[in-house]
């Protein structure tokens, strides 16, 4: 894997690091963060989306990540979409 950092967020604990990176080889945006309450858990499992089953599939997760990063999210897509990453 050809992780290619892009940020941390500077606003959390030493020891707490939501973080994004771009997966180079795969054409992914990776993320780091928090786990969910399991309120939000269970709201995001029971939202209805048209054409797909209700729930969270085993190999996926809710994580959240503050707005806070929302500029390092943007940079990642950036990241993805140019021409010398793929």
């Amino acid at each position: 894997m050809s992780l290619l950092f892009v940020g941390i967020d500077p606003s959390t604990e030493k020891d707490k690091s939501p973080t994004v990176w771009v997966d180079q080889e795969r054409n992914e945006l990776v993320f780091q963060g928090w786990k969910p309450s399991p309120e939000l858990e269970a709201e995001c499992a029971a939202f209805e989306v048209p054409g797909h089953a209700k729930g969270i599939p085993d190999d996926e997760a809710v994580i959240r990540i503050p707005g806070r990063m929302a500029h390092m999210i943007k940079e990642a897509c950036d990241a993805i979409e140019r021409a010398d990453i793929r």
